[in-house]
């Protein structure tokens, strides 16, 4: 077996032990121990059951499939998830909490030599039933509320950022950030429409598409993305690729974008500006895209190479994971996206300990050397179609 077959084994295998573990927890939360009656009870294991099982299937479906099947297994598996995951955390939230609370009654029965009280079937099966039915109905708004804020339009976030090196001229110059768009099964030509009148109305200066724009082919999604040839910036628009693209046929999708006016920055440099004052705009391949070969891999230093140290210098790159390089190549902003800021809380703080940059601006220092970066939250969603504490943003970066 190759490393690369066996990599994803372990992953595959990773990947399921999770979503049998959490399935197997609410099938003991849901089901068994609220003591439903028959035929429910067998209702509810098999469904689970297939449950769990439709979401690698769906998975799948998004690369092996084709027509309704490519589109709507992946839509369906997805919401599963999501509304899974939510219930997943409502549930043992409810446990936490319960555990605590016996915990504490406990020490003070201890303390106070109070001896415990009988058990009583009925109040337990009460109090689970209850549990349970709080638990759903919890998940389920919380989860409609995820559903609306991932599916309507995106926020305006303002940025106001200071630049030492700017050009007094180019103060107040815009650049309006789409990342993470995810075009795909469920986000289509409506979508991305919306995002293009958005981002319009904002009448940037520049527009810079930071990666994760697909997850498909041209061939499936071109005339979606078609929809980014409207976009205006008096400076241009710009892009650079994410790691969903290496999952998608990049070279294609590369010379998609060209063809369509976006000019595409891989490991280069463009002036942004004009005879009178400009600055300079960088974008690198994907920070993980080496591996993918033909040409393909993040090189600051190439992008970089023969620049005038003394002219202000914004970064565009995928992931937040390259900012310590940027920053010591003197890189005064870099602008990235790819975490979606957790897009589900609490994933959230999974994503916070993985990444230390998650939503915003933040200043990074590497010695003496300072600059910023902004991640974005994103423009769409990865997987399931929802959104929680997290919504979708187009952010508007304001030099200054």
């Amino acid at each position: 077996m190759s490393r690369s077959a066996l990599s994803f084994a372990v992953f595959l295998a990773v990947v399921l032990s999770i979503l049998g573990g959490m399935h197997a927890y609410l099938w003991l939360r849901l089901v068994r121990d609220p003591g439903l009656p028959e035929p429910w009870r067998r209702i509810g294991t098999v469904l689970l059951a297939l449950l769990a099982l439709a979401i690698p299937v769906g998975m799948f479906s998004v690369r092996i499939a084709s027509g309704w099947a490519a589109r709507w297994l992946p839509v369906a598996a997805f919401t599963w998830l999501g509304l899974a995951f939510i219930l997943f955390c409502a549930v043992a939230a409810i446990d936490l909490a319960r555990m605590s609370a016996q915990l504490a009654i406990f020490v003070g029965d201890w303390l106070r030599q109070v001896p415990d009280p009988p058990m009583d079937p009925d109040r337990r099966m009460f109090v689970a039933r209850a549990m349970a039915g709080g638990a759903v109905i919890a998940a389920g708004g919380s989860a409609a509320l995820a559903f609306r804020s991932a599916t309507g339009p995106a926020e305006i976030h303002e940025v106001a950022v200071r630049l030492e090196r700017l050009p007094p001229a180019l103060s107040g110059l815009t650049i309006a950030q789409i990342s993470d768009l995810h075009v795909g099964p469920a986000i289509r030509e409506r979508e991305v429409r919306r995002v293009v009148e958005q981002t319009n109305a904002l009448r940037p200066d520049v527009v810079a598409i930071t990666g994760d724009l697909v997850d498909g082919s041209v061939r499936e999604l071109g005339h979606a993305v078609a929809e980014l040839a409207r976009l205006q910036a008096r400076h241009g628009v710009f892009f650079v690729t994410g790691n969903h693209e290496y999952y998608s046929g990049v070279d294609a999708w590369v010379a998609e974008l060209r063809r369509l006016g976006i000019r595409v920055l891989r490991n280069e440099r463009v002036s942004v500006g004009d005879a009178g004052a400009s600055i300079d705009l960088a974008g690198v391949d994907d920070w993980s895209s080496g591996q993918f070969g033909n040409g393909h891999g993040m090189d600051l230093p190439r992008a970089l190479d023969g620049r005038d140290p003394e002219r202000s210098l914004v970064l565009l790159a995928h992931q937040p994971r390259a900012i310590g390089e940027a920053v010591r190549s003197g890189v005064e902003l870099q602008l990235s996206g790819h975490t979606h800021g957790g897009q589900i809380f609490p994933f959230n703080l999974l994503v916070r300990a993985a990444y230390p940059y998650v939503k915003g601006l933040y200043p990074h220092a590497e010695g003496s050397t300072r600059g910023q970066i902004f991640v974005s939250r994103g423009t769409g969603y990865w997987g399931p179609p929802m959104r929680l504490g997290s919504p979708p943003e187009i952010a508007k970066i304001v030099l200054t």
